[in-house]
Order: C-alpha cells, then sequence, then structure tokens
C-alpha cells in the first residue's frame, strides 16, 4: 500500500530572467514503512521533491497524495496544519533552539498540537530513551555531540508518532561513524514503528542502507531499484 503517490510533478524556479526546471514530471509510488533514498547530483531535483512532500513548497503542476490526501490543492494554511499534524523532519544542520533543554525541543511538536502537558512530558521522556538520550533531558544543546544532537533531532521527528519521516541529508554534518550510528537508529525505528522514511542524500552510506534507492538527474527519475532487502 502507498502513503505517498506522485504523478507528474513539476516545479519550476526563477533565476534572474531564466527559468529553472527542477523537477520536469515525476511519478513516483512509495509504500508506507519503506527506508528509501533518493539521491543525485546538486541541482537534480532531491530537495525540491522532499521539500514537495513536505507540504514546505508549492507544485506548479501534477499531484501529490499522501494516506490519500491531495496536498498540491490545499492552500498554504492547509499545508501548514497538515505538515504539522503528519509529518517529522531531520535536517542535516538538526535546527534545535539553543535556548531550550533538551526536553523542551523535542516537545515542541506536541505544544504545537496542543497536546496536555502530563502526555508531552511522557511522550518526551519514552522517545529520548529510544534515541539513548533520557539522561540528557535537561541538558541544552550546546553541551552535546554533533551525533546527539542529531539524535534529539530525530527524537523530535518521531515524538508526535508520524507515519512519514522526511531527512535531508541528516548525516552530511558527521564522521562516519557517527553517522552510521544515527542511520542505526533511523532504521531501528523504520522496524520498530512502521514509519516511512525519506531521505535526500549525497551520501553512500545513506544509500547503501536504504532498502529502496530512487537517483534523479535533472528533474527525472532515472533509477529506481526498487525495494530491497
Amino acid at each position: 500500500m502507498s502513503i505517498i503517490e506522485v504523478r507528474g510533478v513539476r516545479k519550476t524556479y526563477r533565476s534572474g530572467e531564466a527559468d529553472v526546471p527542477a523537477l520536469r514530471g515525476i511519478d513516483l509510488d512509495i509504500g508506507r514503512g519503506q527506508f528509501l533514498a533518493v539521491a543525485g547530483p546538486s541541482g537534480s531535483g532531491k530537495t525540491t521533491l522532499l521539500n514537495l512532500l513536505g507540504c514546505l513548497d508549492s507544485l506548479d503542476g501534477g499531484s501529490i497524495r499522501i494516506e490519500g490526501v491531495d496536498i498540491a490543492s490545499m492552500d498554504k494554511t492547509a499545508r501548514a496544519r497538515f505538515r504539522r499534524e503528519k509529518l517529522g523532519f531531520v535536517f542535516q544542520s538538526y535546527n534545535l533552539v539553543p535556548v531550550l533543554t533538551v526536553m523542551e525541543n523535542v516537545a515542541i511538536p506536541l505544544e504545537l498540537l496542543g497536546m496536555d502537558p502530563k502526555e508531552i512530558h511522557a511522550r518526551c521522556m519514552e522517545v529520548l530513551e529510544e534515541v539513548g538520550l533520557a539522561d540528557k533531558a535537561k541538558r541544552r544543546p550546546g553541551r552535546l555531540s554533533g551525533g546527539q544532537q542529531q539524535r534529539v533531532a530525530v527524537a523530535r521527528a518521531l515524538v508526535k508518532r508520524p507515519s512519514l519521516v522526511l531527512a535531508d541529508e541528516p548525516t552530511a554534518n558527521l564522521d562516519s561513524a557517527t553517522g552510521s550510528s544515527i542511520l542505526d537508529l533511523m532504521k531501528a525505528m523504520n522496524a520498530k514503528h512502521g514509519t516511512t522514511f525519506v531521505f535526500s542524500t549525497h551520501d553512500r552510506m545513506v544509500m547503501d542502507r536504504a532498502s529502496r534507492l530512487v537517483l534523479l538527474h535533472d528533474g527525472l527519475v532515472v533509477s529506481d531499484e526498487g525495494v530491497r532487502t
């Protein structure tokens, strides 16, 4: 069963007086629970695709359905609501709030949903335990290593129990050993919770760990290895 259905998606950006096509009409079905990497050279369209899937940008043509919902037909407010309620994000720069503790950073998505404070605390401690940082709950990000900060970002992405997590170059700022441990963590969460992960990446390690690898070039899908074990 597909969690994501992409049909004929096009996106063009304006650069000076020129139109620059980022996606030229791609079709893609992503099954529930997949651990999928989208790769390709700079300018291939992978970040654009992730931004469209994450409701961070609007497409110029085609359609995208996530869990049967046509996000292309939504206005900006509706896309923001869908993003807040349904999706998790992991970025290469962690995007943690430095003045907040680990617990407070992880709690942000649940607070935006208006959840009860006791439930927020319980959920946060549960997910911090899963990522191995329960003992760091009261620390601020500046007192953590890069790998630990990325684990906090993973916890924040998973705390609202989304069916889909989008990860933009999540290993880019990490050494290979730390990057490997972060991928192991996300793979474990994928197996335990059935969460679908979609990565954009240049990292061969991410590509090798993915259960499916989609290659983009000049805004088109040029290779799709399908589900790998």
